[in-house]
């Protein structure tokens, strides 16, 4: 079989993005897919090279990526790798020759929690009683407080709701799989403040989402990221990003006695390593107040 051209990857590509929409991958997932395997197929290009899927080829193209960072290296690597993989499944490539290419090593990088001056001052960014005030309040409050990720919170929908039970549910979190969150009492006036002064009079009333965006536009994972980085920009928190909120909560949660398989089923996690991931900056100040705890 003669090598495939770019372009005939390209088109192959589309196939390969409606299989992983059947898999019930996220939109952000497909985009990082996606966008790996366009920077390969054009560096090929650019380098005047086949777009052979072979380690040799593979690894001389991460290796010329010398200036991103390990993450994103290691994400378009991964793009790759499984395009490589589909690819093998279908019958397109006689074999996957990507199996078993080392990974990109990651620098063990230390994410910091907000304080809890800081939480306090994004909320006072939020403060007004514009509808997109009263939406990111309540979006700032049910992130920190129930630890969802920004994509999953910005596909909530209306009944994914119920303030009665004091619970919400994650229909689709990463991976495809659901589960329900409990909702603390701040969470629950935000959310009922929210759906009573703004979402019920809105144009868009008659639409299932949950969050609705300026003007009646569709609220999405990018307009939630633009909306809170703004709130963390006027709050003057340096280097905010929505998913600082995910690591506050799980940083609250044991500081505050919770368990490690409590919040590995909160936050959806089924690999000890992220839970390691998102508590390492706080990890030696827990374990002092322990041994504070323990020897008095």
């Amino acid at each position: 079989m003669d090598p495939f051209t770019a372009d005939e990857l390209r088109a192959l590509r589309d196939s390969w993005v409606i299989s992983l929409q059947a898999e019930r991958k996220s939109p952000e997932t497909i985009r990082s897919y996606v966008m790996g395997v366009d920077k390969f197929l054009t560096w090929c290009e650019d380098s005047g090279m086949s777009a052979d899927l072979t380690r040799a080829r593979v690894n001389t193209w991460i290796t010329s990526l010398g200036d991103l960072s390990p993450a994103t290296a290691r994400a378009r690597q991964l793009a790759v790798r499984r395009f490589s993989a589909w690819l093998a499944e279908e019958g397109e490539i006689p074999a996957d020759e990507l199996v078993g290419i080392r990974a990109v090593k990651l620098d063990q990088k230390v994410t910091p929690a907000l304080t809890d001056d800081q939480v306090a001052a994004l909320l006072a960014a939020c403060r007004g009683e514009r509808l997109q005030d009263v939406r990111d309040a309540a979006i700032v409050t049910v992130m920190v407080e129930t630890g969802i990720r920004a994509g999953e919170c910005a596909a909530l929908q209306l009944d994914h709701v119920d303030l009665a039970n004091q619970s919400l549910t994650v229909i689709r979190g990463k991976g495809g799989k659901g589960r329900g969150v409990y909702l603390p009492p701040d969470s629950r006036r935000a959310l009922d403040r929210y759906l009573r002064r703004g979402r019920r009079n809105h144009a868009r009333g008659d639409s299932p989402a949950l969050w609705v965006g300026e003007r009646g536009k569709t609220f999405s994972y990018d307009s939630l990221h633009k909306a809170l980085t703004k709130r963390g920009r006027e709050a003057g928190i340096e280097g905010f990003h929505p998913h600082l909120l995910r690591h506050t909560f799980a940083t609250n949660w044991l500081a505050d006695g919770g368990s490690e398989g409590g919040l590995m089923s909160l936050a959806g996690w089924t690999r000890r390593e992220m839970l390691d991931r998102y508590t390492r900056a706080t990890a030696t100040s827990r374990a002092i107040d322990e041994a504070r705890k323990l020897r008095g």
